[in-house]
């Protein structure tokens, strides 16, 4: 598997030392969120101080902004990275979507099969230098003077992975996307029973197999060097886990294990603004369900045991402050890493 990091820091030195550390410690990929931040801005300054590592999105929301403008930030990253930018996006809900970006909204997953068609359409039509003629049902592109024309680039191949939790969307990524970045509210049971499976049909309607899609794998990891260390990270998991299972879209996961009454309080207590007593709901079953959990010494077999036979990538990482602890980090990568 490939081990991916998140970028630490919003300084634009803190950023770079965050990629370099990356690049040092033998990590193939590091992602760039869009929570309180834009993402793309810390993946342009990982490119100019790594060499190696991969740079990728995770996510970009797309419906916030039109494809042409996704379009040229992508290929500008993949000049700039010289390959090495993946771009990950997700779709968010209708009510951040509308409320929070004022953008107009419809079905997401038939939206972001167009989306994802046209970005292709427009990185062709720049690569080739050919004309730009794209329609579908929510996006229309025909005008692309020379002026405003980028010029071909020597790595025009950028790939596409999307976000997906519910059955069109997965369905979307297993069609007309390179990889699917699974959501971190996601069991093993429900990965493997409905995840995984919706892929697969959605990548058939192309002539594909999941074989042919990177899958970067979900679930919670909850691990420290002691069992107290241990303790608290449990504890900050079933925070985690309330949220997420407090909101309406992710109820299928909740309901492939029974929990649906769970979800329904954590919903009535997410209005009622009781976000401090949600943890309480989360059981250790739960928690189990979603989560990989082992001190350090454990966690690494662990986390094979539950996704090398499906996951092409894995989120991990460890405070490292200091050498030791790189050099442990360094070995638990490389163990990672290994068929």
């Amino acid at each position: 598997m490939k081990v991916t990091t998140a970028l630490s820091g919003r300084k634009p030195s803190e950023i770079a030392e965050s990629a370099k550390r990356a690049d040092r410690l033998g990590f193939d990929i590091v992602s760039s969120s869009e929570t309180n931040h834009n993402p793309f801005l810390p993946l342009a300054i990982a490119a100019e101080h790594t060499e190696n590592v991969t740079m990728r999105t995770s996510i970009a929301l797309a419906f916030a902004r039109s494809p042409m403008d996704m379009a040229y930030i992508a290929w500008d990253l993949a000049d700039l990275s010289q390959g090495r930018f993946t771009l990950g996006l997700g779709s968010q809900v209708k009510g951040h979507i509308v409320r929070r970006f004022g953008m107009n909204w419809s079905a997401p997953a038939p939206k972001m099969r167009e989306y994802i068609k046209a970005l292709r359409h427009i990185w062709n039509a720049w690569q080739t230098q050919g004309k730009i003629e794209y329609f579908s049902d929510n996006y229309n592109f025909n005008l692309m003077p020379p002026f405003f024309t980028p010029e071909p680039i020597d790595h025009p191949d950028i790939k596409v992975y999307i976000s997906a939790v519910n059955t069109n969307m997965l369905g979307v990524a297993g069609e007309v996307c390179d990889g699917v970045l699974v959501h971190g509210f996601s069991t093993h049971k429900y990965t493997q029973e409905f995840i995984l499976p919706q892929i697969a049909r959605g990548a058939s309607r192309a002539g594909r197999t999941l074989e042919d899609l990177d899958i970067s794998t979900g679930g919670f990891i909850v691990t420290g060097r002691t069992e107290e260390e241990l303790e608290q990270q449990r504890q900050v998991t079933k925070r985690r886990i309330s949220f997420y299972a407090s909101t309406r879209s992710y109820l299928p996961v909740m309901s492939a294990h029974g929990w649906d009454d769970t979800a329904a309080k954590l919903y009535r207590m997410s209005i009622d603004g009781k976000w401090g007593e949600m943890p309480g709901l989360i059981t250790d079953d739960m928690l189990d369900a979603f989560s990989v959990i082992g001190t350090h010494d454990e966690i690494v077999p662990r986390l094979k045991a539950t996704y090398s036979g499906y996951a092409s990538s894995i989120g991990f990482d460890i405070p490292t402050p200091t050498p030791a602890d790189e050099d442990r980090l360094k070995g638990m990568i490389e163990e990672l890493q290994k068929p």
